[in-house]
């Protein structure tokens, strides 16, 4: 990744492995790419439970379908900002889908 990372003048040091902003990023990704291809709530719904290992993995772990959660609660928070296929997300503005993340994605902690 430090090659690709040069290869888009990024100097800095490569990203922290943070565990649970990666989990945020996927959610608010797959969320995003459902949304783009016009995939219904109900639908992503459906979708995400054909996942059997990933739904047993993640009720091992934590008692729950996590990642189905998760990925349905930005689902409903883009949907509520208004994301369509003709209105895309615009980050930061007034009344539009904002990252749960602080900082967001993209300027999260870096290594020394």
């Amino acid at each position: 990744m430090s090659a690709f990372a040069r290869d888009l003048d990024d100097t800095d040091a490569p990203f922290r492995w943070a565990p649970d902003r990666r989990v945020v990023i996927r959610a608010e990704l797959d969320a995003l790419f459902f949304h783009l291809y016009g995939i219904t709530r109900e639908d992503t719904a459906y979708i995400l439970d054909t996942f059997n290992v990933t739904r047993d993995n993640d009720i091992k772990a934590h008692g729950e379908y996590r990642t189905k959660n998760l990925i349905l609660a930005e689902y409903d928070r883009m949907a509520a900002a208004g994301l369509t296929l003709e209105t895309p997300l615009t980050e930061g503005e007034s009344g539009t889908y904002r990252s749960t993340l602080t900082p967001p994605p993209g300027q999260g902690p870096r290594h020394d």
